[in-house]
């Protein structure tokens, strides 16, 4: 829900630039890497960080894991997290994505 909600906000402020980026010729795909980068590079650094953090007390708790490695532990987890930032980045992106340029320019 935070990474949306932060997302979502984000986006919300750039309506104005997305309209007028779209008024200019920007296509649906342009509108939809712009959104979805300033997102997916707020997922990178977390993931990046957690692994790291993750990674440096896997010894001190790797007799919870009962055979498995801790490293496999954390990057199914990893992977998971990020699928899921995926998404709440992509719905923000989609609805900036369709937004029509005339209401957007209105849009106080």
């Amino acid at each position: 829900m935070g990474v949306y909600g932060v997302v979502s906000y984000a986006a919300a402020q750039r309506t104005r630039e997305v309209g007028i980026r779209i008024a200019l010729g920007a296509t649906p795909a342009d509108v939809l890497k712009l959104i979805l980068s300033q997102g997916l590079l707020l997922i990178a650094a977390g993931v990046a960080v957690g692994l790291i953090v993750g990674l440096l007390v896997t010894r001190g708790i790797s007799h919870i894991f009962h055979g498995d490695s801790g490293v496999v532990v954390f990057a199914v987890a990893a992977v998971l997290l990020a699928a899921t930032g995926f998404w709440a980045c992509y719905i923000p992106a989609r609805r900036a994505m369709r937004m029509d340029p005339m209401t957007a320019l209105r849009h106080e």
